[in-house]
């Protein structure tokens, strides 16, 4: 199978690791993290500039028309520069839903703002109990008339605190762990009744904690079905884990290059450390870990095409497995050979490995996909 990118996919690669290499040091980063809502809206401009924003859309809502290599090419650069900017959430998860279950009314509304940069989203589905299940949803969405009326909590909104819009997962019927009754609202994140605690994480993101109380929305709210959200919350969701994979493979391969050249440069007992054949070994064996992660990531990203929605969602969470375990190993093994220094906020190197943390506890952490690839029938040996 040929896994060589194409001309133009060579050339969005080309475009995006230029622009985040003039653009996005680790002082850069620093800065915009401390800009309103934790991320620079310049950098973000300078992303739909160049298009990166419209990449997955259709052709007839404005975008590119790209496809899932496209998404792990800019995720992948993503994670090499560890940019904090809203673009899994936003992009990916708000333009998922808006791709996949939108009207042809809510994409001409909401998917231009998305392309020039102009409007940000944020995905309020994770509940106080809820763990890692999607169709655990307390959050309540009640007729009345042609509206509804929202009431519940979400936790770790990520740039919830930032956003314009909130995609919102909430029940319109049945029990608290049912598969069905389930709705996908967007919910202007100034409405009456919403309110919001915004606050850091630990790998230097924006998140926000949301009340709604008796939040009402038109019927135009509702993305799909609002009795049977599930399969579509399901399929955007395993989109943006997908994602996840292709940043943790961008954060790894970064983590590792500035390890290795670390132990090249850092002198103990007058010589460099990377002399030593005992750590040229580790260095081999998060090499090793590195390329199972991309192959899998690959895999996931091929999967996306997949008919079968079981085979589909058996083979990310296969890849989220792999990842999980690699991203542990490198980022574990990035600080143990940087040493004390890379316990210090002044190196790069943690800030690589709280993200990558991050990531494997980002819609569903490795136990939780083994279970579903055992559930599946099993895509690991």
């Amino acid at each position: 199978m040929d896994f060589d990118l194409s001309e133009e996919q060579r050339l969005l690669k080309e475009s995006v690791d230029g622009l985040l290499a003039d653009a996005y040091d680790f002082d850069a980063r620093k800065k915009y993290m401390k800009e309103k809502g934790g991320w620079s809206k310049a950098l973000w401009g300078k992303l739909a500039e160049q298009g990166l924003l419209g990449l997955p859309f259709a052709e007839t809502d404005g975008g590119f028309g790209a496809g899932a290599v496209e998404t792990m090419i800019v995720m992948e650069a993503l994670g090499k520069a560890l940019v904090v900017e809203p673009y899994l959430a936003t992009v990916v998860v708000a333009g998922g839903f808006l791709r996949h279950g939108g009207s042809a009314e809510q994409k001409a509304k909401y998917i231009p703002g998305i392309i020039d940069g102009s409007k940000t989203f944020g995905f309020a589905q994770l509940e106080k109990n809820s763990r890692y299940d999607l169709f655990d949803v307390v959050t309540t969405a009640k007729k009345k008339g042609d509206a509804y009326v929202i009431d519940g909590e979400k936790f770790v909104v990520l740039n919830g605190e930032n956003a314009d819009t909130l995609i919102v997962t909430a029940r319109t019927k049945g029990g608290q762990r049912d598969k069905t009754g389930i709705g996908v609202f967007l919910v202007p994140a100034d409405a009456k009744g919403v309110t919001r605690k915004g606050y850091p994480t630990q790998d230097g993101l924006h998140a926000a904690d949301i009340t709604f109380t008796n939040v009402e929305v038109g019927a135009d709210a509702a993305i799909g079905d609002p009795e049977n959200g599930l399969p579509l919350i399901e399929r955007v969701a395993d989109e943006a884990r997908t994602a996840l994979c292709a940043e943790a493979v961008g954060a790894m391969d970064e983590s590792l290059k500035e390890t290795v050249e670390y132990i090249k440069t850092r002198k103990q007992f007058g010589v460099a450390i990377g002399s030593f054949q005992s750590l040229q070994h580790r260095a081999a064996d998060m090499f090793v870990a590195l390329e199972q992660a991309r192959s899998m990531s690959m895999f996931a990203t091929m999967a996306s095409d997949f008919d079968d929605a079981k085979e589909r969602a058996s083979a990310v969470a296969a890849a989220k497995v792999q990842v999980g375990k690699s991203l542990k190993f490198v980022g574990q093994q990035s600080i143990q050979l940087h040493g004390g220094i890379g316990m210090t906020m002044e190196a790069k190197i943690g800030h690589y490995f709280k993200r990558l943390t991050m990531i494997e506890n980002t819609l569903g952490d490795t136990d939780y996909h083994l279970r579903r690839v055992s559930e599946g029938g099993g895509l690991l040996a």
